[in-house]
Formats: structure tokens, sequence, C-alpha cells
């Protein structure tokens, strides 16, 4: 298993971990299915009213896809397999609300996960960024689903900086990406805390607030993630390519945090 889900009935929380550090907790197919299965399975787990989200480890909250992945594509340029467009908890119906608590990177396609939790809860050594431009791949969904959450300057400026420059917690802080900063090790705690006080109360209001929240910006959403496939398609470059590019990278300098 990928994942552990840790139930605490009595507050009503549940605390689940991506549980791959030795990978960055980064995301494989399997991973992704389980993903799916949960949040599946906690729209009817009653004694779960609120959820917090975190990576094991403290060097990633998640760094997207596993490299080590292959996906098959269809021919046509204007249809894309992305097996992460079904990790989040609302791309699976799941309306309780889904607190994330980042330590370390999270970077790629932890937005999917990032973009779809109510708030976001980071320690002061966390960092944000998105690679794909600097890999020849187009950064449709994460940008996305960061433009719902930052700035379109901030969106803009970290989508294209790729891997030559992190968001930090305190950046993120301030740009509107991450609610609150806690000391080093301290995410998870914090996050349990707000996601308890949340459980404490009556389901219905806070499930219909959550679905009102959402409801202010679905649209656009929606409207946006229908041009991704095709700007993907037609953007990307070869697997090859991307390969070689990653590969000409490790090893290379710090980048730049601001």
């Amino acid at each position: 298993m990928a994942l552990r889900i840790e139930r605490d009935g009595e507050r009503g929380v549940a605390l689940v971990v991506l549980d791959r550090p030795t990978r960055l907790n980064a995301i494989d197919l399997e991973t992704a299915g389980e993903l799916a299965s949960l949040w599946g399975e906690l729209r009817y787990d009653e004694s779960v009213r609120a959820v917090v989200l975190t990576g094991a480890g403290t060097r990633a909250f998640c760094t997207g896809i596993d490299r080590g992945v292959e996906v098959p594509q269809p021919p046509s340029p204007y249809a894309i397999d992305d097996p992460l467009l079904r990790i989040g908890p609302k791309a699976n119906d799941l309306w309780k609300p889904v607190v994330a608590a980042v330590e370390g990177m999270a970077c790629g396609g932890a937005f999917y996960l990032l973009g779809e939790a109510e708030f976001v809860v980071a320690s002061r050594e966390a960092t944000f960024f998105d690679p794909h431009t600097t890999y020849g791949m187009v950064s449709a969904y994460e940008a996305i689903a960061m433009a719902q959450r930052m700035p379109f300057g901030e969106v803009a400026r970290m989508a294209l900086m790729g891997t030559a420059e992190r968001v930090s917690a305190e950046r993120a802080y301030a740009v509107g990406l991450v609610s609150e900063v806690t000391e080093p090790g301290g995410a998870v705690a914090a996050a349990l805390r707000a996601a308890a006080v949340i459980a404490s109360y009556p389901t219905e209001a806070v499930q219909g607030t959550v679905r009102a929240v959402w409801s202010a910006k679905e649209a656009a959403r929606a409207q946006a993630m229908a041009q991704a496939p095709a700007l993907i398609s037609l953007g990307n470059l070869p697997p090859d390519q991307q390969a070689e590019l990653f590969g000409a990278r490790r090893g290379g300098g710090e980048p730049r945090v601001r």
C-alpha cells in the first residue's frame, strides 16, 4: 500500500499519508488508484468528518507523478490520459473538508492535490515549485489549479521559472496559497488541530459551506481544464527528450528561493 490512513473516531478526523518517502512521495499508478478509491470510501464513512492530507517524512509532501511511470497516450493531439486527474477529493465527489499539511517540497503534480484541498498548512521549510517548463512540458492542469489559489502573476512566475526558483512557505503565505506557517515538523499537528475544530461542527453545515465556496470558482476552472489536453499534446516535447533534459539537470546548482 502506498497510502496510510489513521482514523480518529473520537474527533472525526482522518489522517491520510502519501507513504513513498524514498520516492519523495511521488505518485505512481498504484498510488493514484489508491487515492481515488480512498476518497470514494470516505464519502460513506460517517465517522470521518474532516481529513488531513500529508506526505511521509520531511523531505517532500509530494513531487508529482513518478518519473518511472509510463502512461500510454491516445494518438489524437486533443486527448490526454492523465492518471493524476482522479487523485483529488473533489474529482471523486468527496465534499468533506480536506486540509493539506506540507513539509519539504511540493511540486508539479502535487498541485492536483493542493488545488483540491480547502486550505494548506506548511512548515517554514516547505517550498513550492513547478518543474514542467524546465523539462519541455506544458504546465496546464497544475497552473490552472494554482490560479484558483494565487494571484495571476505569482502563478505565471512559478510555472514559467521552472526549477530555477522555489516559492518559500513565507511567500506562499503572503500570496494566499498557504493559510498557516508552522515551525519545521509542525504542519501535521497544526492541520489536525484545525481539522478537529471543523469536524466538531454540524457536518451538514460544513459540507454545505465547502460546496458553496467551490461553486464560486468551479465554472471558470472547468472551462480552463477543458482546454488543457490540447495544450499539453501540442506543447510537450516527446518523452525521450523530456527524459534527456531531466537527466542533464540532475546534480545542478541550488535553485533560488523567494
